[in-house]
């Protein structure tokens, strides 16, 4: 989850991102318009990371234009090129948020976009909600299995992060996830969601349940997979990763003293997450 409360300024007014970007709205399998931005990464001839595309999966109740979303993609262009792109029902994006459902065709949509502008690599990075979708979305690709409801997703990837994600579903145990199955289940909570947060959410259970996290981790191999979590993270607590990690063949980075989400990552952490995501395996040291 994103902390705090959105603005409202519209997302197609004023200027570009950078002058070398581009914005878009993606379609997904299931019809949903999902906006998106493109920003080039470094030349080739400092080094080829053209070759390489990072596309962010962000927090619930973000959406692309959020401060710390922008950060890390700034971050992270420095080494390639990356794309942002807003969830359903977060931001301008169409449809309603299903919370880490349907989401997996969002992401399937901007791995997409990445590979039809000609990026040979493309590795996605998620946070928190995004960090569970990102890794339902790698172990259908990986494994050429169906999603529950859509068919193939059809956009593999080459690898996958995940930050400060749930190892499983309707997880209770702390105050900050309490409060978000309230959002999720209540009326009035998808009423704080949709004013407050600037996120419409989906009225409906999951029927069927998607497949877990923590189910989908040993699908994803052979493909590179990085946990990375804070000891200080208020949403979920050391044995999510553990859990995560423990289920495949994942590397696992325990940040002390981080919060949650792209709002705990620092600048550090971001790099070494790029510099993982061009050298997989190597623990961001390349």
């Amino acid at each position: 989850m994103t902390p705090g409360p959105a603005g409202h300024p519209s997302p197609f007014c004023g200027p570009p991102f950078t002058e070398r970007g581009r914005r878009t709205l993606l379609r997904t399998r299931d019809g949903v318009l999902v906006d998106a931005h493109h920003e080039p990464g470094p030349d080739t001839r400092t080094g080829g990371a053209e070759s390489l595309a990072i596309v962010v999966a962000h927090g619930f109740t973000g959406d692309l234009e959020r401060p710390h979303v922008r950060r890390a993609a700034a971050v992270f262009a420095q080494r390639a090129g990356v794309i942002t792109f807003s969830f359903r029902g977060h931001g301008a994006s169409g449809g309603r948020s299903t919370v880490g459902d349907r989401e997996v065709l969002d992401v399937a949509a901007a791995v997409d976009w990445a590979r039809r502008l000609g990026y040979e690599r493309v590795v996605t990075v998620g946070f928190s909600m995004g960090g569970s979708v990102v890794l339902r979305h790698a172990a259908s690709g990986a494994a050429g299995r169906d999603t529950e409801h859509e068919g193939r997703t059809g956009a593999r990837v080459d690898a996958v992060a995940a930050v400060s994600a749930p190892a499983r579903w309707y997880y209770r145990g702390t105050a900050p996830m309490r409060r978000l199955h309230w959002m999720v289940t209540r009326p009035t909570g998808r009423l704080v969601g949709r004013y407050g947060f600037r996120t419409r959410i989906h009225h409906e259970e999951w029927d069927p349940v998607p497949l877990s996290p923590v189910e989908s981790v040993p699908l994803i191999a052979p493909t590179p997979l990085l946990i990375v979590h804070g000891d200080q993270d208020p949403y979920f607590p050391l044995d999510h990763p553990r859990t995560l990690a423990a289920a495949g063949n994942a590397e696992l980075w325990l940040e002390k003293g981080m919060g949650h989400a792209e709002h705990a990552a620092t600048d550090d952490l971001l790099e070494r997450i790029a510099r993982w995501s061009s050298h997989p395996g190597k623990n961001g040291k390349a």
